[in-house]
């Protein structure tokens, strides 16, 4: 907040612990007047929540609109390409969009992931979230599956009950109508850039 956040500037504001830290500090800065016309572009409802008590005005993402800076906590990032992996977690109501707080990155003119030491790391190993649309999310799953050869497992993310192959009776649909592939790597991941980057 205080190496980038200059006033007059749209915010964009990411979920988790660390965000959480930072939108309460960006309120803490706004009330003692050392920053001033500050909109924020929550990812989550919580987090509007959480920033309209600090005092933060709100205001909502559009496709095509100019965020100046924002922030976000990461899973992981890799060390020299930067890049970084969101949504591994457990999604419950109230968390954020993956389609929003993709949107929010994008159009960010500067963004900061915030991760623990130990998640920035020299080779990436786990799982990469894949969202796809409910319709035809099988057969891209066996195109992901075919794509590398038997060094993922695809599965489809359950809404609760254990994971597997299915999602299980009650598979994850996000509010946008899509479901999340964990693309999960038995193998260090040699290209996370490109992994990263999947379009389904």
């Amino acid at each position: 907040v205080d190496e980038f956040v200059k006033s007059g500037m749209v915010v964009g504001l990411g979920s988790g612990a660390a965000s959480g830290l930072a939108v309460q500090y960006l309120g803490t800065r706004l009330r003692r007047g050392s920053l001033t016309g500050i909109v924020g572009i929550p990812s989550s409802v919580i987090c509007a929540s959480e920033a309209e008590k600090a005092g933060i005005k709100v205001g909502n993402h559009e496709e095509g609109a100019q965020i100046d800076f924002a922030f976000a906590d990461a899973d992981v990032i890799e060390e020299g390409t930067l890049a970084a992996v969101i949504g591994r977690g457990k999604t419950e109501s109230g968390q954020p969009s993956f389609i929003q707080q993709k949107g929010i990155v994008k159009s960010a003119d500067k963004v900061a992931f915030i991760i623990d030491n130990d998640k920035y790391v020299n080779g990436i190993e786990g799982s990469i979230p894949v969202l796809v649309k409910s319709g035809n999310w099988i057969d891209t799953a066996e195109e992901i599956d075919d794509l590398f050869l038997g060094d993922a497992e695809v599965w489809r993310r359950p809404s609760i009950g254990t994971a597997g192959p299915s999602g299980g009776d009650f598979p994850l649909v996000t509010k946008e109508g899509h479901h999340i592939l964990d693309v999960i790597f038995t193998t260090p991941i040699q290209d996370l850039g490109m992994h990263v980057n999947l379009r389904i």
